[in-house]
């Protein structure tokens, strides 16, 4: 089966980090180098904040600098904007991120994402943190 590139949404790895999560088994895979995460400057930077307000500061630079070391982490310089939500404009740094890398998806549980299935180009694909965790236990 083929190692899935995809882009998570900050909430969903909120839900996933945590060991107690049901979700845990999204970060585990990734540990494990099952999918390639794309990520940019600005989303790594999103991921910290808000690891950091729900936990700590040292748990957030942990996390950071364990995707960061990651051999299965790709960092992308999406340097067009397409500005294609536009009720939250903040989340459009993941649907850049997405088209730069040419990600299969989008894992997010964000119903600003929803536009993106009326918009024919660039098709950007999202699916629910639920369905990715059901692709992982596939493999």
């Amino acid at each position: 089966m083929k190692i899935r590139h995809i882009v998570l949404d900050t909430n969903c790895l909120l839900q996933s980090i945590s060991h107690r999560s049901g979700y845990y088994r999204v970060w585990k895979d990734f540990l494990l180098g099952r999918y390639y995460l794309c990520v940019t400057n600005d989303i790594l930077e999103e991921y910290e904040e808000m690891i950091a307000k729900h936990t700590s500061t040292t748990a957030a630079h942990i996390a950071i600098e364990t995707i960061l070391r990651a051999n299965n982490v790709i960092r992308i310089d999406a340097r067009y904007h397409f500005g294609l939500i536009t009720k939250d404009p903040d989340d459009n740094k993941f649907v850049d991120c997405a088209i730069a890398a040419n990600a299969d998806f989008i894992v997010s549980e964000d119903k600003h994402f929803n536009i993106l299935k009326s918009i024919p180009f660039p098709h950007v694909e999202v699916i629910r943190l639920r369905k990715f965790l059901q692709e992982l236990s596939e493999k």
